[in-house]
C-alpha cells in the first residue's frame, strides 16, 4: 500500500488538464509511441469536437522513482460546473489532487469551487501552473493569484507544459513524494465507494471502485448499503488507458473496476459503499446522496411514433449517467414526451445532443426552468417542475424560487458591465474582493431562474470570454412571481408558458411575441401571437398573412371579375382563421431565452 499513489486532477475548463494526463500517461510509459493519441482520456465523440471532459475517467500508471515501483492512479475529472457531481464522488476516492492553473489565464471562478471541494476531502493538493510555454505565462503572478484567492502555498507549485512535456517528470515525482499513501485496514471487512458506473453491452453494469478496508474478490457475494440488494462479483479488472486488466482481487487502497453482470445501473449508484454481504461493515464511507437536478425541460420527439424510441434511448443513456432523472409529460403542442432533469445547462445540451447523435432521433426541447415550491392556501407544499404545472392564482398562497451563490471571477475593466448584468438578474452582492491588480472576484446571491435563461452568453459576450463562472444552490425564497402564458392563434401553447418576476411580465411579453413573429412561418391567414398573464392580454404581436395571386388568371375583361375573386379569397381566409393550424417551429421553443 505504501507505494499507491490515488489522485485527481481538477482545473478550470481549457486549462490543460486532459493534454497533461496525456503527457503523465506518456511519460509513464503505459501507451507506446504509436498509440499515444490527444484527450486519451476522454472517450466520447463530443468530449473531442468540444475539447470538455464530461464523464470522469480512471486509469492505473506504473512508475518507476529512485528504484522502487510505484502504482499511480489517476483520476481525470470535469472541469465545468454542470458536472460537479462527478468531481465530488471522484474527489472522494482520492488522496490528493494536482490543482492545474493556466500561467497566462490564472485562477478561475471553477477552479476554487473545485478546491474547496478537495479541501473537504481533505486533500493534499500540489499546485501546477501549466502553459508555461505561452508567451503571455506569468508564473510568479498566478503562483501569488494562487495564494491570495484560494490560500494555498504556491511557492513550491510544479511548473509544466503540457504541450511541450518540460516539467512532466518533475510533477509526477512531486505527486509521489508529496501526495500520501492510502490508508485503511487490509484485514478489516470489505468497504469500497463507487466514484463513477456506466454500461458495457457485454459485461452489463460496471462499477469503478475505490478500497477504503478488505478486499474485493472473484466470486465474491457483496452487499450494496443504500439498497441491501447483495451479488456475487463475476470479474475484476484495472481500468488501463487501452485495454482493461483482469484481476483476482482488488486490495485496500486500491482501484478497480467491478463487474457484477446486472442490466440496470440503478443498483450501481456513484457515490454508494460496497461491502461484503455474510461480514459486512458498519459504517459507508460517506452519505450517499442522489444527484440533485436544477435544471428541468421537457424533450418531445417530432414524430410522435418515435416515442417509445425516445424511452429506450433515456433508458440506456441514463446507464451511463447516473445523474439524468425523467418521467413522461404530455404537452397540448408538442404531444408525448418526457420532463427531464439536468444539472445545469451544459448538461442539457450534452444529453440532447447525445440523444440525437447516439440514437439517431429528432428531437424538440422545451425551454429550461427551475424547480419550485408552491404554497398553497390550504397549506399544502407542491413542488413544481414545469410552469405549464402552476395552480391558479386565486390558490396560490406564496411561490418559492432556489437561489444560488454565483462566483464570478473577471478582469477588472469589464467590472462594470458585470455588476450591471448581475443588478439586472435580480441578484445581490454579497463579495467583492480583489485578487491582483488587474482580476476581481464577484460573490452574487442571484434566482437561478435569471442563470438558465441566457446568463452565461451574455457573461461571455461583455466580458470578450474573459470572466469565469461558478455557482451553487443555496435556498429557496420566496419571489414575486407570475406564470407568462402566451398564445398562438388563440391558442395557448403550454411548452413555452415561463415564470417571471411580476414587474417584468410586461417587458418580457413584449420581446417574447416580438423574438416569435420572427420565428413563426406566414400563413395564408394573420396570425395573432398574443402573451398574457390568466386572461389578461399584456402584448400582442400579428404574423400578416401571405398573399395568393387569384387574380392571375384574369387577362382581361370587368374589374368586377376580380373583385369578385378577391372577395371570395378573404371570405375564405377569415374561415382559414377560424379552423386553422400553425405549426410552430424548433426555434420557437428556444426562443424564450433570447430576451434581448
Amino acid at each position: 500500500m505504501k507505494n499507491i499513489r490515488n489522485f485527481s486532477i481538477i482545473a478550470h475548463i481549457d486549462h490543460g488538464k486532459s493534454t497533461l494526463a496525456d503527457r503523465i500517461i506518456q511519460e509513464c510509459g503505459s501507451v507506446s509511441q504509436r498509440e499515444l493519441g490527444k484527450q486519451m482520456m476522454d472517450t466520447m465523440d463530443i468530449e473531442k469536437e468540444r475539447g470538455i471532459t464530461i464523464k470522469a475517467q480512471s486509469v492505473r500508471l506504473d512508475y518507476i522513482k529512485d528504484g522502487e515501483h510505484y502504482i499511480l492512479n489517476l483520476i481525470d475529472t470535469p472541469g465545468h460546473v454542470d458536472f460537479s457531481y462527478e468531481v465530488s464522488k471522484s474527489l472522494a476516492s482520492s488522496d490528493g489532487a494536482l490543482l492545474i492553473v493556466d500561467a497566462a489565464q490564472g485562477v478561475e471562478a471553477q477552479t476554487i469551487a473545485n478546491v474547496f471541494l478537495a479541501m473537504e476531502n481533505n486533500l493534499e493538493l500540489i499546485p501546477v501552473i501549466n502553459k508555461i510555454d505561452l508567451p503571455a505565462a506569468d508564473p510568479v503572478k498566478v503562483a501569488q493569484e494562487i495564494e491570495t484567492s484560494i490560500g494555498i502555498d504556491a511557492t513550491d507549485a510544479v511548473l509544466v507544459s503540457a504541450k511541450t512535456g518540460a516539467g512532466i517528470r518533475e510533477l509526477i515525482d512531486a505527486i509521489v513524494d508529496r501526495i500520501p499513501a492510502p490508508v485503511g485496514d487490509p484485514k478489516a471487512p470489505t468497504k469500497a465507494i463507487i466514484y463513477d458506473s456506466w454500461f458495457d453491452p457485454y459485461l452489463g453494469a460496471l462499477g469503478l471502485v475505490r478500497v477504503f478496508d478488505g478486499e474485493i474478490k472473484v466470486n465474491q457475494l457483496v452487499k450494496i448499503m443504500s439498497n441491501g440488494e447483495e451479488h456475487q462479483v463475476l470479474d475484476l479488472m484495472y481500468p488501463h488507458p487501452l485495454k482493461r486488466k483482469k484481476t483476482p482481487v482488488i486490495k485496500t487502497g486500491e482501484i478497480g473496476i467491478v463487474v457484477l453482470g446486472l442490466k440496470e445501473i440503478h443498483v450501481v449508484n456513484v457515490g454508494d459503499t460496497i461491502t461484503d454481504a455474510k461480514n459486512p461493515t458498519h459504517e459507508p464511507v460517506l452519505e450517499y446522496e442522489p444527484a440533485k437536478p436544477f435544471v428541468f425541460a421537457g424533450i418531445y420527439p417530432i414524430d410522435t411514433d418515435e416515442f417509445e424510441n425516445l424511452r429506450d434511448a433515456l433508458d440506456k443513456l441514463r446507464l451511463n449517467d447516473s445523474s439524468l432523472s425523467y418521467q413522461p409529460e404530455t404537452s397540448l403542442a408538442l404531444g408525448f414526451g418526457f420532463r427531464v432533469g439536468f444539472l445545469g445547462m451544459l448538461h442539457m445540451e450534452v444529453i440532447k445532443e447525445r440523444l440525437e447523435r447516439e440514437f439517431n432521433l429528432d428531437l424538440i426541447a422545451s425551454a429550461p426552468s427551475v424547480i419550485y415550491q408552491v404554497y398553497l392556501n390550504n397549506g399544502e407544499k407542491i413542488h413544481v417542475h414545469n410552469p405549464s404545472e402552476l395552480p391558479e392564482v386565486t390558490r396560490i398562497d406564496r411561490i418559492e424560487e432556489p437561489y444560488i451563490r454565483a462566483t464570478v471571477i473577471t478582469p477588472s475593466e469589464y467590472l462594470g458591465n458585470i455588476i450591471t448584468l448581475l443588478i439586472n438578474k435580480r441578484g445581490t452582492q454579497t463579495k467583492m474582493t480583489y485578487l491582483n491588480q488587474d482580476r476581481v472576484m464577484l460573490e452574487y446571491e442571484v434566482p437561478m431562474n435569471e442563470i438558465v435563461m441566457d446568463f452565461y452568453d451574455k457573461l461571455k459576450s461583455i466580458s470578450k470570454g474573459y470572466a469565469s463562472f461558478d455557482y451553487e444552490p443555496i435556498e429557496f425564497r420566496v419571489g414575486d412571481l407570475v406564470k407568462l402564458d402566451i398564445k398562438v392563434a388563440g391558442e395557448a401553447v403550454d411548452a413555452l408558458s415561463i415564470v417571471v418576476p411580476r414587474n417584468q411580465a410586461l417587458s418580457r411579453g413584449r420581446v417574447l411575441v416580438k423574438n416569435m413573429k420572427e420565428i413563426i412561418p406566414r400563413q395564408l391567414f394573420e396570425v395573432a401571437v398574443q402573451a398574457s398573464l390568466g386572461s389578461q392580454v399584456i402584448a400582442r404581436e400579428t404574423v400578416k398573412s401571405m398573399g395568393k395571386n387569384v387574380t392571375a388568371k384574369c387577362y382581361g375583361g370587368d374589374i368586377t371579375r376580380k373583385r369578385k375573386l378577391l372577395e371570395k379569397q378573404k371570405a375564405g381566409k377569415k374561415r382559414m382563421k377560424s379552423i386553422g393550424k400553425v405549426q410552430l417551429p424548433q426555434e420557437a421553443f428556444m426562443s424564450v431565452l433570447k430576451m434581448d
